[in-house]
């Protein structure tokens, strides 16, 4: 098969590390697979997605991390259109790949259309307006791939049906994090209890909560925050205004991610809503303890394995991380629990799953009726 990916960017997040992921295992599996970027600023993912060989077209290219108005130029229909024809299946990652590649489809049968839904809440369904535009732009995806059983349930109700779609779980590469070794030099000069939180800065990660949660612990706390975005100012106004800015590294976008985590006592993610966290699983699958917000997606990942506490509480987060830091028999259970449930998103699993949603779509495609028969309302395809 010929595929094309489709995402915004490749700025560091879980749906930037999928298509990374699944591009690879794709290829491994014999199919052609090429990505398209809207913005293709330079980033550790982007040189990570070359070194798989495939074809990568870059409609745009912003002049910063945070700069993100080279993503929305309608443009891009026009050279997205001029590039699907040449796949079977064009797999969409985001709000505005899914629009665009929905609008440049429009008069043809082909090809394939797939999505990925990432998360469990975007802004655009809070309005109104959207939701005709949203309905309209669904049915043109023969499928519809949401990466928790949340999160299908979300788009369900918001769409008012599950026409085309399905759940395949999000998964990471398990041995990668496992088998990491921790790295004695971030140690070095560290206070005797070390948070971890590996997220980008965006205002659905609720970094502002961890933050407080480190000032109400005390001096023999530290949190480091790996990841970056346009929350990151705000953020470091916060810690200066807690006078915590020795106790808070902001260590960026980094590429040690598995050494990073092993290397801290605590994994944390605190966060108002998610499709279903890879930065989580992999937190889990470090052998550390892992505290999380109860929220969506993340819910349904860590409860009964990690620590839950209350979205935006704070004193929940301290008193979890306090306990884990200070009762060796509790953290090792929690720590354990948590390698247990990493195991259950392994991602082969994941590209396997994917593999046959390609493969079952192709195959309906090609005994779908020609010209002159009766087409069936679930082909997707046809106009």
């Amino acid at each position: 098969m010929k595929i094309l990916h489709v995402i915004s960017s490749l700025r560091t997040g879980g749906a930037e590390k999928l298509v990374v992921q699944l591009t690879s295992a794709l290829k491994a599996m014999g199919h052609q697979v090429d990505v398209a970027l809207f913005d293709g600023l330079e980033t550790d993912l982007k040189r990570n997605l070359e070194e798989t060989g495939c074809k990568i077209f870059s409609f745009s290219k912003s002049k910063s991390m945070n700069s993100l108005k080279s993503i929305y130029y309608p443009w891009h229909i026009f050279k997205l259109a001029r590039i699907m024809k040449g796949y079977d299946i064009v797999h969409t990652h985001n709000t505005t790949p899914q629009l665009f590649a929905a609008i440049a489809r429009i008069g043809r049968k082909s090809p394939v259309l797939v999505t990925t839904e990432h998360s469990t809440f975007n802004r655009r369904r809070n309005m109104r307006i959207f939701r005709a535009i949203d309905r309209w732009m669904y049915k043109k995806y023969a499928s519809i791939i949401c990466i928790s059983g949340i999160a299908s349930s979300k788009l369900t109700e918001y769409l008012g049906t599950g026409r085309n779609i399905c759940v395949i779980n999000n998964g990471v590469d398990i041995s990668t994090f496992s088998q990491a070794e921790a790295d004695p030099c971030l140690r070095k000069d560290s206070r005797p209890h070390v948070v971890v939180m590996v997220a980008a800065m965006r205002p659905e990660k609720d970094h502002p909560t961890l933050i407080r949660a480190i000032w109400q612990l005390g001096s023999q706390y530290e949190l480091w925050l790996a990841g970056d975005g346009s929350t990151r100012e705000s953020l470091e106004n916060l810690t200066r205004e807690l006078s915590v800015e020795d106790r808070v590294k902001f260590l960026g976008w980094r590429k040690d991610i598995p050494q990073i985590l092993k290397s801290a006592d605590v994994v944390a993610m605190a966060s108002h809503y998610e499709g279903l966290s890879l930065s989580s699983i992999e937190g889990m699958a470090v052998s550390k303890p892992f505290v999380a917000s109860d929220v969506d997606g993340l819910r349904e990942v860590v409860q009964g394995a990690g620590v839950l506490v209350s979205e935006a509480d704070a004193a929940g987060f301290a008193s979890a991380i306090e306990k884990l830091c200070t009762d060796p028999v509790l953290s090792a259970q929690v720590a354990q629990n948590c390698m247990k449930r990493a195991m259950q998103y392994d991602f082969q699993t994941m590209a396997v799953s994917y593999n046959k949603v390609y493969e079952g779509l192709i195959k309906e495609k090609d005994n779908a009726p020609r010209a002159g028969g009766t087409p069936s309302a679930d082909d997707a395809w046809i106009e």
